[in-house]
């Protein structure tokens, strides 16, 4: 790469997050004919037009806003390296993007996040909330938290196992003095179940351990199908009937008294709590004082 590329990047960024060429110059020190001649040397060399300009602002076309992106992820990518080499690489700073699944991140993460933050007031922390795999490199984010999924990922990305949850029956103390409390798994198929409900419109079927320690689904008939776990929890606290669910979910509900546990000896082990990072970005103080406090989420 020669060096005008590089020096063509940093007015285009600038005269986007700026919304005009005056602006721009302005915080990089040069003139606003400096700007605009930068700006258009970039998309002659590309051969594409990145903005489209009036005499009050400017905006980004599709394929200024696809390479505005990529310009970014350079200009971070470059700060991350300064940072590590940088004499204070002891002290976390810096802007830190941490992705985790919606309900364990509000319920388990959150909650380790505040005294984290107090910590390590140098740090800007941005926390995204999804059920989805988020792609790291994509997405440009630092670390992720993730529910399921095999540790064969790519060379690219580190991996920790938390340990894995448990699933365990449980129900309302009122429900149980109402019904009864079932004494084994023939009496348990015989309660109201209450299932969570997938995208498709399925039902997540209960999973059971057999004699020989082996996983086996087993399809329920349900009084209610929910297809949202916060839902389902309060549904089985009011008594509507036994759900199975993770045991990080329930977890402070038992605690409390609203459920209990309903035959443990079935509970099986259910999918896998793991923590994924680019490894190139592990060694960055900022990623690595995160990932020491991610492990007081580990099983044990």
């Amino acid at each position: 790469m020669h060096d005008h590329r590089l020096k063509d990047i940093l007015p285009f960024v600038a005269s986007v997050e700026c919304g005009s060429f005056t602006a721009a110059a302005e915080r990089l020190h040069v003139t606003g004919s400096a700007i605009s001649k930068s700006v258009s040397r970039l998309e002659t060399r590309l051969g594409s037009r990145l903005l489209e300009r009036t005499t009050r602002s400017l905006h980004l076309t599709d394929a200024g806003s696809a390479y505005y992106q990529t310009c970014l992820r350079i200009l971070e990518d470059l700060a991350e390296a300064e940072a590590v080499l940088a004499a204070q690489r002891t002290i976390p700073s810096g802007r830190l993007r941490l992705a985790v699944p919606t309900t364990y991140g509000r319920l388990n993460v959150m909650p380790l996040l505040m005294p984290f933050c107090q910590q390590h007031p140098e740090l800007a922390l941005s926390l995204s909330f999804s059920d989805r795999f988020v792609d790291l490199f994509e997405e440009g984010v630092d670390v992720a938290v993730r529910i399921g999924g095999a540790p064969d990922l790519p060379a690219s990305l580190g991996w920790r196992n938390m340990g894995r949850e448990q699933m365990q029956f449980c129900a309302s103390p009122v429900y149980l003095a109402r019904e009864g409390r079932p004494e084994d798994e023939a009496a348990l198929l015989n309660h109201r179940a209450i299932l969570y409900e997938r995208v498709d419109g399925s039902t997540k079927p209960w999973l059971f351990t057999t004699e020989d320690g082996q996983p086996h689904w087993r399809e329920v008939p349900y009084r209610l199908a929910l297809g949202d776990v916060d839902a389902q929890l309060q549904a089985v606290i009011a008594g509507l009937g036994v759900a199975q669910m993770p045991s990080w979910l329930i977890q402070h509900a038992v605690k409390q008294g609203d459920l209990e546990i309903i035959l443990p000896q079935l509970q099986p082990e259910g999918l896998t709590l793991s923590v994924v990072w680019p490894r190139r970005k592990q060694f960055l103080p900022k990623v690595d004082a995160l990932l020491s406090a991610l492990t007081a989420l580990e099983i044990r």
